[in-house]
């Protein structure tokens, strides 16, 4: 038995030595997680949140007050340019206009018989010249004859008299001509007027009647047949007939951070989601990028605002759809996400391995807690943007080493590398409490447990 318990002890004791030398062993080493460095294709992507907009849309308003007698579409059904969408009671309307009409026939006969009558003093006047010329020729004659001694004073005053007659009934013929011809333009002047007044009665009765504007379809109805509708400011009620979408062109109207929209320009190639159709992705390109800061609590441009109060501010930008189809609606929530930088095969780090480090700190040997804490004769040294990479020291043991690194254009999960690190070498990624307080040359660990269970997790 005395034996038995030797042995336990003595077991024991090794294992307690075992685990002290471990422990000791491991005190002065870092625990992190660690990447190595590669090549891949990285792209920026900014997203926005919005909704499904055609390009070309109309609410088609009331132009006339009255009641609405027939809606020859409904909600859904797709239009024609010119089609007749509904109308207005129009009886009033459409008496006016026939009367109009009516008052226009009347007042071209009247014209017809003023032309007669014009073309009847005109051969008056032809038939009086006729006259005359003969006169004008007996009174000459009686003339000679008067003077040779051989006509009468009686037949010679007779001759002269028809001669005047004849010359005064030319006059009156000639006035009988003008007179017509007045008569004719004055009809054809109230002619132009009742012409247009007919097409002002015309207009009027056009208001009654909607007409399709282009081709679409009808995306809103809010009222029904025998409602009253009425003129007034558009989208107020009772104002409204329809909406009419032209789905052809079909837009993601979203808004995007202030801090996103320096970096999206015009042309910039997006993907759209639908929240309704999920699973497809519709491929488009940005065709308006908004001037105006909207307030992210109320949409209003910051330039209509009368509150002084600081938000975060969106911007509206307009993504054209390439090739839309059927299944979109106006008015459907949709992401954009907008590729707004691309490179192929460039030098790529995780993004949770860039850390702010002040390499003053290790060339001192102080702590941050020191260095915060330093005189005001020594000049405060700026942290630097970069990396721990992993080395082996000459005892094959890691280390950690900081290098400054200049970056590009960032992905959704790495970074690209400008310098500072080449392909292959291995970075520390994390933990980011660790990586925070790691220190130049502090010996390293791989957390195998860690990274075993992150890409456990990932899989």
């Amino acid at each position: 038995m005395k034996k038995i318990l030797l042995i336990v002890l003595a077991v024991l004791v090794a294992g307690g030595l075992v685990a002290f030398m471990v422990v000791k062993q491991q005190s002065g080493y870092t625990k992190v997680l660690t990447a190595t460095i590669a090549r891949e294709d990285l792209s920026t992507v900014v997203s926005g949140t919005g909704q499904i907009k055609p390009k070309t849309y109309v609410n088609l308003g009331a132009t006339a007050m009255g009641r609405v007698t027939s809606l020859a579409v409904k909600e859904g059904d797709r239009v024609k340019k010119g089609q007749v969408v509904a109308t207005i009671e129009n009886v009033q309307q459409e008496a006016t206009v026939a009367g109009q009409q009516a008052a226009i026939s009347a007042a071209q006969t009247d014209i017809a018989s003023y032309i007669a009558a014009e073309k009847t003093a005109e051969a008056n006047l032809e038939h009086a010249k006729a006259d005359l010329e003969q006169k004008k020729l007996d009174w000459d004659r009686a003339q000679a004859l008067f003077t040779a001694g051989i006509l009468a004073k009686q037949d010679y005053d007779a001759k002269k008299a028809a001669y005047d007659l004849d010359v005064a009934s030319v006059a009156q013929a000639v006035a009988g001509v003008n007179q017509a011809k007045a008569n004719t333009d004055s009809a054809r002047g109230h002619l132009g007027t009742q012409v247009a007044t007919l097409r002002a009665n015309q207009d009027l009765l056009n208001r009654t009647i909607a007409i399709a504007p282009f081709d679409g379809i009808v995306t809103n109805e809010p009222v029904r047949e025998g409602e009253t509708v009425v003129e007034g400011i558009q989208n107020t009620e009772g104002s409204t007939l329809m909406t009419l979408a032209d789905m052809s062109v079909v837009t993601a109207e979203v808004k995007v951070d202030e801090t996103d929209i320096v970096n999206i320009q015009l042309g910039q190639p997006s993907e759209v989601t639908v929240d309704a159709l999920p699973g497809r992705v519709f491929k488009g390109h940005v065709t308006l990028v908004g001037d105006q800061a909207l307030l992210r609590s109320t949409g209003i441009a910051t330039s209509q605002s009368t509150t002084g109060t600081e938000e975060a501010k969106d911007f509206k930008v307009v993504v054209t759809l390439d090739n839309p189809n059927d299944e979109l609606r106006p008015g459907l929530s949709c992401t954009a996400k907008v590729t707004t930088a691309h490179k192929l095969n460039v030098l790529s780090l995780p993004i949770q391995a860039l850390t702010m480090h002040d390499p003053a700190v290790d060339a001192a040997g102080k702590s941050d807690v020191q260095a915060a804490t330093s005189t005001p004769d020594q000049p405060k040294s700026s942290p630097v943007q970069g990396v721990f990479i992993v080395e082996k020291d000459s005892r094959r043991r890691l280390r950690a080493k900081f290098v400054p690194v200049t970056t590009g254009i960032t992905g959704s999960t790495n970074i690209e590398v400008l310098s500072g690190i080449a392909q292959g070498q291995e970075v520390v990624t994390g933990p980011y409490k660790t990586l925070r307080d790691l220190k130049n040359g502090s010996l390293l660990k791989r957390d195998t447990v860690k990274i075993v269970l992150s890409s456990e997790g990932s899989s």
